[in-house]
């Protein structure tokens, strides 16, 4: 069974950069889709990026494009979401996801079956 377990959150003011990281274990990830999903105070949770595993196809969304990057590390499965410029809005919740890859959907919260716990992001003015 897939474990997913992430790291790096903290307190930090807008402006600076933060590095997420997920350890993913359980299964060979090859035809996997990874992601990074966040949920606000208050709000839903929403996606944040995704990629595919077998050859890193990437996918962002617009709020995050340009200043964060999701990358996957095939010698010890793990994830990482490099988060630059951070702004008081990105102050979420930060989810790891996995599921197997069908080419479509990477935006959406069902395509994903296995999710971490979270990592708290939190962004001062």
């Amino acid at each position: 069974q897939v474990q997913l377990v992430e790291s790096g959150g903290g307190l930090v003011q807008a402006g600076v950069s933060l590095r997420l990281s997920c350890a993913a274990s359980g299964r060979t990830f090859s035809s996997y889709r990874m992601a990074w999903f966040r949920q606000p105070p208050g709000k839903e949770r929403e996606f944040v990026a995704a990629i595919r595993w077998s050859d890193a196809y990437t996918y962002y969304a617009d709020s995050v494009k340009g200043r964060f990057t999701i990358s996957r590390h095939s010698i010890n499965n793990t994830v990482s979401l490099q988060m630059n410029s951070l702004k008081p809005e990105d102050t979420a919740v930060y989810y790891c996801a996995a599921g197997p890859d069908y080419g479509l959907g990477y935006t959406e919260r069902r395509y994903y079956s296995s999710w971490g716990q979270g990592t708290q992001v939190t962004v001062s003015s």
